[in-house]
């Protein structure tokens, strides 16, 4: 066990604090928006409190606050401890994180989740790269994670993360839009037992989070889409059902305004 923090307490980062906690480890929480405590975890009321004692620290944030939070925390903490970056941050951001801690004694993971936390919590498998990786593969092992631990610089995690987005978030909105077609029809649950059919017994617990996720996130998923996009792009491959479903994403947004 050990002492832990957790920075972002939202979808995601409540659910790992709750796990953490829930085995044992010493968990410290910082979040500065409306968000609810998860339990057992000490809500600190600044970000320098929650790092200052932690070994290992997990950023859940949004990618757009990835360089920020890690060069603000970088001063507060200890030797040794490992900050670990769970964001949805490209490649090219990752690697600019790790850079703020160049020279310190503290190691650096990138970490990609490849599922849906609200669905599988914790136990949701990942792929990590960095020096870090060990430290906090061994954690989130501990908590039934599956884990892909590979012996390569930060960022390299990331661009797994953006590879798989290459099929799942159109996945996500061609269900999306089928089901939302049916239901005009006036025949959604035939589609739903036909995307099934398909999926396997996961199916609807699927459907249901496509439906809901890909609006609720539409804002982050765009953004990773467009990021997707450029790394297909600096790979010299055709982009162009990646480049449908940033474009599909950020309707989606206007349409929620």
């Amino acid at each position: 066990m050990m002492p832990i923090a957790v920075i972002g307490l939202g979808e995601a980062g409540s659910r790992y604090a709750t796990a953490l906690a829930a085995a044992g480890h010493e968990t410290a929480g910082f979040d500065p928006g409306p968000v609810a405590t998860p339990v057992g975890v000490h809500r600190a009321a600044h970000l320098a409190d929650a790092v200052r004692d932690a070994e290992l620290v997990l950023l859940l944030t949004s990618a757009s606050m990835s360089v920020r939070l890690a060069t603000q925390a970088r001063p507060d903490l200890a030797p040794g401890t490992c900050w670990a970056d769970l964001t949805a941050a490209s490649p090219a951001t990752m690697t600019e994180a790790a850079e703020v801690f160049a020279g310190a004694p503290v190691s650096f993971a990138d970490v990609a989740i490849l599922g849906t936390v609200p669905l599988t919590g914790a136990r949701t498998a990942v792929v990590v790269s960095g020096p870090g990786g060990p430290a906090v593969a061994g954690v989130l092992r501990g908590l039934g994670a599956p884990v892909e631990l590979l012996t390569s610089p930060a960022g390299a995690a990331a661009v797994r993360k953006l590879l798989r987005s290459v099929l799942m978030k159109p996945l996500a909105l061609v269900i999306c839009e089928a089901v939302e077609a049916a239901r005009a029809a006036g025949c959604e649950e035939w589609m739903r037992e036909q995307i099934t059919d398909q999926l396997g017994a996961d199916g609807p617990v699927m459907i249901d989070r496509f439906l809901t996720g890909t609006w609720q996130h539409a804002e982050r998923r765009s953004a990773e889409m467009r990021a997707t996009v450029g790394y297909l792009d600096s790979l010299g491959v055709p982009s162009e059902m990646s480049s449908a479903s940033e474009q599909a994403l950020l309707r989606l947004i206007r349409r929620r305004s």
